[in-house]
């Protein structure tokens, strides 16, 4: 299999600018709940709930970004597509849903089995 440098470069990119602006949401919605805001007890233990899940996803996203990034350093040294672990190409519709993949199916699937 031929893959598409060019072509996952420039998705990569575009995922690359989604998630820099979804962390910058994130963010945002990850500010403390102020103690002394006055809002009803219900309405504020929603509010720490919604902090909470905004810093998962925060965090997700922070590490799909280096992800993504260190994807682009694998298509620049020419190892993209590449299985870290067997070696064997990544089929590339497993790339185009998840551009940032480093095992193929079977090394993926066989870690997930090994609670890694």
């Amino acid at each position: 299999m031929e893959i598409d440098f060019d072509y996952f470069k420039h998705k990569i990119s575009k995922n690359i600018s989604t998630v820099e602006q979804d962390i910058e949401l994130y963010k945002k919605a990850s500010v403390p709940v102020s103690p002394d805001n006055a809002i009803g007890r219900l309405t504020r233990m929603e509010a720490i709930n919604a902090k909470s899940v905004s810093e998962a996803n925060l965090n997700n996203a922070k590490l799909r970004l280096l992800k993504l990034k260190a994807a682009l350093d694998r298509i620049s040294d020419g190892d993209y597509g590449e299985c870290l672990v067997c070696e064997n190409e990544i089929a590339k519709n497993r790339l185009e849903s998840v551009p940032e993949a480093t095992r193929c199916i079977f090394c993926a699937e066989k870690n997930l089995k090994n609670g890694h």
